[in-house]
């Protein structure tokens, strides 16, 4: 691509999200969204594989589908209540098909199917850019309807994503389903914990951006794309395999790293509300996406390749 197609998309993109991010109505925000979305397929369709543009069309359709579920809420809730405005959503039909939409767009359960192959069939920095940046302008959205959506539907969705994101990531060996399974498990804490405390939900996404950000930049840097590759990378490139490893365990949310933070102040409260079958099956399941993550530091750290 020439550097002067790179720059508009790159500007669509971010000024996508920030126009829904600061966008009042609803119009506006679909409009950013469209935007982001048109100007992110050149990059999944970048490499000439049929893989990245079978990935293309995934994403595509993912996301079609989900603006059109946005507009159909908005319009609904626009004829009830005559306001286009995003925090007048206040039609009990509309913020349901409004929260399926936005996790859909997230890529969170149930409308999860799309994230892992659409990772799997593009380049490590453009897996990067989905599972950070993409998710930003979605989760504005629902922190700024979090008060109208009936709490019951944000815990059923947050808790059917950490299931599905920890039974998922058990049994993959390409890095790149790992992270993307791990990221539909971490969505899955900030939108159950968005239906009590919104704040600590922005906290939560943030802190899991900040610890996936680099495991991509030192997979891109190593090349690294499968378990296989990790356990010969520790030869030539030490440090970085090392903090691949560390990194994947605070991403697990495995004290004393800092992804243990954000799950233990989710938790706790929830304990504070009274949901504590809910808190008991939220640590479960964060047990079984730790198993994963052990795996992948696990063959870092105890193997050496290529005994086992």
């Amino acid at each position: 691509i020439n550097p002067t197609s790179i720059t508009i998309i790159t500007l669509s993109i971010i000024m996508g999200t920030i126009m829904t991010m600061s966008s009042s109505n609803w119009l506006m925000a679909w409009i950013g969204l469209e935007l982001n979305m048109l100007a992110i397929l050149p990059i999944i369709s970048k490499p000439k594989t049929t893989r990245a543009s079978e990935a293309t069309i995934k994403y595509f359709l993912t996301q079609a589908i989900a603006s059109a579920m946005m507009l159909l809420s908005s319009t609904t809730n626009a004829w009830q209540t005559g306001s286009w405005d995003i925090l007048e959503l206040k039609n009990k039909f509309s913020t349901t098909i409004m929260t399926l939409s936005l996790t859909m767009k997230m890529g969170a359960a149930p409308i999860h199917f799309w994230l892992p192959e659409v990772l799997q069939g593009t380049t490590l920095q453009t897996a990067l850019l989905i599972t950070t940046w993409q998710k930003l302008a979605p989760i504005s959205l629902m922190y700024m309807i979090s008060n109208n959506i009936q709490p019951a539907l944000l815990m059923s969705a947050g808790i059917l994503s950490m299931i599905v994101g920890g039974l998922g990531g058990i049994n993959q060996t390409q890095l790149r389903k790992t992270m993307a399974y791990s990221s539909i498990n971490n969505l899955g804490w900030t939108i159950m914990i968005m239906a009590l405390s919104p704040n600590l939900a922005v906290m939560n996404i943030f802190i899991y951006m900040i610890m996936t950000t680099p495991i991509f930049l030192m997979m891109t840097s190593t090349s690294t794309k499968t378990l296989q590759n990790l356990t010969t990378t520790w030869t030539t490139s030490t440090a970085t395999t090392l903090s691949i490893a560390l990194l994947m365990l605070s991403t697990s949310g495995l004290p004393p790293f800092t992804g243990f933070m954000p799950k233990m102040l989710a938790l706790n409260e929830l304990i504070t509300q009274k949901l504590t079958t809910l808190a008991t099956l939220a640590i479960m399941t964060s047990l079984v996406s730790l198993l994963f993550y052990l795996r992948v530091t696990y063959l870092i750290m105890v193997l050496t390749s290529p005994m086992t």
